[in-house]
């Protein structure tokens, strides 16, 4: 059975809005595109597949824009060369190299992570949060940036119930954001 990674970005006050943390730098960068490359499929919500495809997708011209250094341009092509599954009850077709994911969420998940092959991730707010609620995600990675954002979405929120975790794996970064992956922690008898 394949793993279901959340990651995501989140400040010390719990933001998860793309632009509240640290600008990336070379080290996260690299992290981010280690974890895109050791991702089998993607599964994104429609606003972060749009959100992600606009910022990351290649250039119908095949060159990169002047602005993304090479850290940047690893990052791009390896979500750009990803298998994507997009769960939307909104969009009728995708491209980018995703397919929908439609039906029941706890099903089509399930199904994926039923499917021979390696890790995969999600990424995003909302959608992730309905897959913790169900019990989906296997591991939870956040990098968390020494930043207090004091508003804008918070992580997991509205999550409902809680989800007792335990730390399997902790990564300091020199910008001072610390990588910490955790797993859901065996149930107490």
């Amino acid at each position: 059975m394949r793993t279901l990674r959340y990651s995501i970005n989140v400040t010390l006050d719990g933001c998860c809005h793309h632009e509240a943390g640290l600008p990336p730098d070379e080290e996260s960068m690299n992290f981010w595109t280690d974890e895109m490359a050791h991702a089998d499929a993607l599964i994104f919500g429609r606003t972060t597949y749009e959100m992600m495809r606009s910022a990351w997708r290649r250039p119908a011209d095949g060159v990169w824009p002047e602005w993304m250094d090479a850290a940047a341009v690893a990052f791009a092509e390896a979500i750009d060369d990803a298998r994507k599954h997009v769960v939307s009850s909104t969009l009728h077709e995708v491209d980018w190299n995703a397919g929908l994911l439609g039906g029941d969420l706890r099903e089509s998940v399930q199904r994926l992570k039923d499917q021979p092959g390696g890790r995969l991730w999600v990424g995003g707010v909302t959608l992730p949060t309905a897959l913790a609620r169900l019990g989906l995600i296997d591991e939870y990675e956040f990098l968390v940036h020494p930043v207090l954002a004091g508003h804008g979405p918070t992580l997991l929120s509205g999550l409902g119930e809680r989800v007792r975790l335990e730390l399997v794996d902790r990564r300091e970064f020199r910008s001072g954001v610390t990588a910490a992956l955790y797993r859901p922690a065996p149930a107490r008898l």
